[in-house]
Order: C-alpha cells, then structure tokens, then sequence
C-alpha cells in the first residue's frame, strides 16, 4: 500500500445506511486510474486554540524595575473568546459559499447502471446568468451529469467548465440566480506555519454538508508525489499546503479558509496510513489561480508537448544493451516517439540525460521543467545516448492534448 492514496472521494453510495440525498463514501474505495493521487487524515483543532490562552504581557525587568519586559502571562479567557469569534466570523463570510457536488458515473460493462460519488466545492466568482465553482478534478472527472446543492440545500444542475488532472482542479458551471455568496481569495504566499486553518465540506455525503473543522497550517509549502496511474510510479510533485484541520471523505474540494474567511486553498488530499494522523493537504489558492482562469477561457489548462513517453533508467536491469558509457547513471529511456519528438529524431530506446543542458532523472523532473520552464511553440534541447553514442536534438514543441 502506498503512502498517497485517495480516500476523500467514491463512486459508490453505501449499501447499508443510507440517508436522504447521501453519496457517502467507503474508505477503502481507490481513485480511477487516471485521476490524480490524494490522500490525507485528520486532526482536531482545539489544540490549537487553546495555545491562544497563553498571552506576552508587558512587566517589569526584574534587575531594573524602570525597564520593561515581556513576561508570560495566563489569560483570562478573553484571548480565547477573541479567537473563537474570529472563527466564527470567518466561518459565516465563507459557510454560504461552500456547496456539495453529486457526480452521477456509468458503471462500465453494467448497462445504464450509474453510481453516485459526492464531494465539496467552492463558489468564487459570478458572470453574468452564470455562477462558477472551483472544485476537485478527481471529484467529477468521470461524471456522466453533475448535480450541484447550495448551502441552502438548493439543488441545481451543474455544467463542467473545464477540468486539470495535473493540478488536480475542476470549474464547475451552475445557473447563478439568487446566489449572493462566492468566496474571497487570499494569498497562500503569506501563510506561515501555525496559523489558524478553517476547512468546510461535506464529509461523508450530504447528512453532514457544510462541516467545519479547524486547525493550523503544519507546513505552507510540502511536496506529495502523485502516481496518476494509481500504480505506485510517481508522475508528479504537487506543491501543497499541509494542516492538520479535520478532513474525510466527501471533502475534496472544499474550502481552506484562514480567520479572514479568504479562501487560501482547496481541500484535495490525505495520508490514509493507518495510525497516521492530522496530515492534511489544500491546493494553495495563488497556484490555483492560473488553472482555474485557463480552465474558464479554454476548458484545459495549454502546456507544450513532447510527444516522448519514457520511464527512469534506474528502474531497468540489464540496461547493458544500451552499451551506456559507466558514467551515465540516470536519465529516460524512450519508450516510444510520436509528434515533435519523433519529427526531431528521437526514437524507441534513446536515452534522455539532459534538457537544456540541464540534467534529467525522472519524469517528475521532466514535466517540471517542461511545464515550469518552457511554453508551447518553444525550442527545447534535449541530449541523449543512442546505442552509446552521445547526441543532441531540438524539439520544437507542440501542444499538450487533453488527458
């Protein structure tokens, strides 16, 4: 079992209690193949309150009485009180602007048989006859209809905009009448470890939308390994916020709030090891923010294309039939060329150790400075062994198809 697996989101509703409208979810249901990894656990946040009763007061230094000091002092219950109400404050700006989605998926091989997955989302902004929300990729990738429940549990039928499985976010296209919610965004730049973190979502189907939970930003920026596949065989490295506030099944894609109730991030992912707990993770807002404009203009996020599929020299044995100089340790094997890559020269068994001069290790570091580094229609150099000679070849890229 790997360390990153999805537990926040179902296909499934559950066979023995059932509520009204719920989609609730099993834990022990995996993600489709082709969706993003997620993961995560939870954590209270009472913890972190109660370090709010601790105060710095202002005394006097005890060699000079003239000169003060600051020395600690027990609060009276007025810290916390202040603290609770910007809770709950933050909570009412935001609560209204949180909403449930219920993705209706074809089971395959089943006829017109269908089973509903639910998870959380977020209204952000609105245009026109039209409101937007902000949600998971994985939580709709695979729906067939869309269904949307407002905060006043107000169903209305949901339209997808456009979705990113890399960045793992959705936009989700609802009819906007009488909605007078949508969240603020903030800045996840300024967000340090420690901070009071607000998640709101619908773990565990529609009998508990609109939880809210609280706790702290562990870590403003960690780095998760995501396998889109599934398999174990990491693809790509998302940028996240980690907290410890309590997130379940069913909140994928709801909203991480700081006591300003401004949207810094969206819920997304948990670390499922058993006897792990309060590792949970949000895409930052500032990054979502590219995805979600391209995914209102286009419908997809553009990024330049290749045309390679490669997997990591390490992960071969008997690579000796490369005939590769002892030197070359890391780097891609070409498992196949199509596109700009096969139009450049590459072909099936090449050897990839550079781009840009840069070197290259796995195909994490390749799409990182790929999408990172470089824009469609741009050149990239790319420097590689071919049955142990050394060579260089210039691809023009071209631009990335939907996933």
């Amino acid at each position: 079992m790997s360390l990153f697996d999805d537990d926040f989101y179902t296909t499934k509703l559950p066979r023995r209690t059932r509520w009204t409208h719920d989609g609730s979810e099993f834990p022990s249901v995996r993600r489709s193949k082709n969706s993003t990894a997620a993961v995560v656990t939870i954590a209270g946040a009472a913890a972190a309150l109660m370090l709010g009763t601790l105060l710095i007061g202002i005394g006097s230094h005890r060699d000079n009485p003239d000169k003060l000091a600051a020395v600690p002092v027990m609060s009276t219950g007025n810290s916390y009180q202040f603290m609770e109400d910007q809770v709950v404050r933050a909570v009412e700006q935001v609560k209204p602007a949180v909403v449930s989605i219920l993705s209706a998926i074809k089971e395959e091989g089943a006829g017109n048989a269908q089973s509903l997955g639910i998870g959380s989302g977020v209204l952000f902004r609105k245009d026109g006859d039209k409101a937007y929300i902000v949600t998971n990729n994985h939580v709709v990738q695979s729906a067939s209809q869309i269904e949307v429940i407002l905060a006043n549990g107000e169903h209305r039928k949901g339209k997808l905009k456009g979705r990113d499985m890399i960045t793992d976010l959705a936009v989700v296209e609802i009819d906007s009448s009488g909605i007078q919610s949508y969240a603020e965004f903030g800045d996840s730049e300024k967000l340090k470890a420690g901070q009071t973190a607000i998640a709101i979502g619908s773990p565990l189907g529609l009998r508990f939308a609109q939880t809210t939970t609280v706790g702290v930003i562990s870590s403003p920026h960690q780095k998760v390994p995501i396998s889109f596949a599934g398999d174990g065989n990491y693809d790509w490295e998302m940028d996240v916020i980690q907290t410890d506030a309590a997130i379940n099944q069913g909140n994928s894609g709801g909203a991480l709030v700081n006591l300003e109730g401004k949207l810094i991030g969206i819920n997304s992912m948990k670390v499922a090891e058993k006897g792990v707990e309060g590792l949970g993770f949000a895409i930052p807002i500032n990054s979502a923010k590219e995805t979600i404009d391209s995914l209102l203009k286009y419908g997809k996020v553009k990024r330049p294309y290749m045309g390679l599929t490669t997997e990591p020299l390490r992960a071969y044995k008997g690579t000796e039939v490369l005939k590769l100089p002892d030197s070359v340790k890391n780097g891609l094997i070409v498992i196949d060329a199509i596109g700009p890559a096969k139009t450049a020269g590459l072909a099936t068994n090449d050897v990839i150790t550079e781009l840009d001069g840069k070197p290259v290790y796995d195909n994490i570091t390749l799409r990182q400075y790929l999408y990172g580094s470089k824009k469609i229609g741009d050149s990239i150099k790319v420097t590689y062994y071919r049955a142990g000679k050394k060579a260089t070849a210039t691809i023009e890229l071209g631009e990335k198809k939907e996933d």
